[in-house]
């Protein structure tokens, strides 16, 4: 559809304005689709199908490390590598959706990681169970280009924040950000069952059948932002914010993500709050994936019970509990939650320790489930507070680096297999005690300056 002429649109305009025409005839006059609600149901529905790749290879760990001869550290980085891209990505992503919107980040990310579930599937389906060991680095090459869908929370997080006034925003992240966390959960509970009751191969074409039609139904049906869909249609910047303001639009890009980066990358405490989510949110990409083997290893539990356990016990609790982080920040403020989470998350993290038998190790990982979970609520909370001035940036580094914990610590976790043996499943959770109890310390000293600025308010 051509563009309306300068005069033709200020008329609609002070329609519009007057009650003389309704927004739906506008948008039609302008050729514009979509509205808030189905920019959120689509940037969720994207998020959701590309997050589950956090769960790829956690249930099927024990499988792999059989006919591969895997050591802890190989299967280790196994389970993480889908949470390598799904971390780096997300910051260049955040930012080119301020300059096309979120509809084509989305989509390149979503068909990375389709390629990634083609090529996995494909090569289960010509080999599988006799794997050959060179084969390893397919599998993490597979894992990497899958986990590129991780990647679009941060696109789907401004896909969605565009389409709605301030005042409703807080609400639609919340929705976005809770639906999609949920995604590794349900697909680590529901995975181990499939395998068993349609093998491998064919449990992973499922998958990939499913990402498939996920991604060609969001291709089909995601919308962008009315200010992006005027610029696709030649608007001058100026022009798009102006009709995009008339028909309810209050977020623009501002083109500063860029300078956001380096400003925030100056202040020392951005830094002590990438930390902070590396812990958290980093360390529930971690624990996702690991909790299975953990289980499957540590009690010789079947793979489906296993997967019951780090959805129910520790991935959809954290998910869930996240959105109570939030609330709670709201009400005492995000240093004191901080402060309280971490020191959940270190006796969460003490007990697996030490801990011998199924129902103390369950009650490790719901402590941790909880701790992680709200404190991944506490931290963006903090984002804005502490970096005002640079506070895209800020979040960008915090969520995209944040997130790395989810590939570094794994590996980590399977050195202390290779180097104890079977008891090196509790007692890699040592790393987890270090952590927490740095985070500790950095709740504390926020909560400290909090304090201080207060009194010399």
């Amino acid at each position: 559809m051509s563009q309306l002429n300068p005069q033709e649109l200020e008329k609609l305009l002070q329609d519009l304005q007057k009650e003389e025409i309704e927004k739906k005839t506008l948008l039609e006059k302008l050729g514009l689709k979509g509205d808030p609600l189905q920019g959120l149901v689509m940037a969720t529905w994207g998020f959701f199908i590309g997050f589950a790749a956090v769960s790829l290879y956690g249930p099927v760990a024990k499988n792999l490390k059989e006919i591969l001869g895997l050591s802890g550290f190989l299967l280790g980085l196994l389970v993480a590598a889908p949470n390598l891209t799904g971390s780096l990505l997300r910051i260049p992503f955040a930012a080119w959706v301020d300059k096309v919107g979120g509809k084509k980040p989305m989509l390149v990310l979503l068909w990375l990681s389709v390629i990634g579930m083609a090529g996995l599937t494909i090569l289960l389906f010509t080999f599988y169970p006799k794997l050959e060991p060179w084969m390893y680095w397919l599998i993490l090459l597979f894992g990497f280009l899958s986990g590129c869908g991780i990647a679009t929370f941060s696109v789907g997080i401004a896909q969605t924040a565009y389409w709605f006034p301030q005042k409703d925003q807080g609400k639609a992240l919340g929705i976005y950000a809770g639906v999609g966390n949920l995604a590794p959960g349900l697909f680590g509970m529901v995975l181990p069952f499939a395998l068993k009751a349609l093998g491998l191969p064919t449990s992973y074409l499922i998958w990939f059948l499913f990402l498939l039609i996920g991604t060609i139904i969001y291709m089909l049906f995601a919308r962008d932002a009315y200010y992006f869909q005027l610029i696709e249609k030649g608007y001058d910047p100026e022009t798009a914010k102006k009709i995009a303001r008339a028909l309810g639009q209050e977020l623009f890009p501002t083109g500063s993500l860029i300078e956001s980066l380096k400003i925030s990358a100056k202040n020392f405490l951005t830094w002590l709050l990438v930390y902070l989510y590396f812990v958290s949110f980093g360390g529930f990409l971690a624990l996702t994936g690991w909790f299975i083997v953990y289980w499957v290893n540590n009690y010789n539990l079947p793979v489906t019970e296993a997967g019951i356990l780090m959805a129910v016990g520790f991935s959809l609790l954290a998910s869930v509990i996240r959105i109570v982080g939030g609330f709670l920040s709201d009400i005492l403020g995000g240093e004191l939650v901080a402060l309280g989470s971490y020191a959940i998350t270190l006796l969460g993290a003490f007990i697996l320790m030490g801990a011998h038998t199924f129902g103390i190790s369950l009650l490790g990982e719901i402590l941790m489930g909880i701790g992680m979970g709200t404190a991944n609520g506490a931290v963006f909370k903090l984002v804005p507070k502490y970096v005002p001035h640079a506070t895209g940036g800020a979040a960008g580094w915090v969520g995209g680096l944040g997130a790395f914990g989810g590939f570094v610590v794994p590996p980590i976790l399977g050195k202390f297999v290779d180097i104890y043996g079977k008891v090196g499943y509790a007692k890699g959770f040592i790393v987890y005690v270090v952590l927490a109890l740095v985070a500790i310390l950095i709740s504390a000293f926020l909560l400290y300056l909090d304090k201080k600025r207060n009194s010399n308010a």
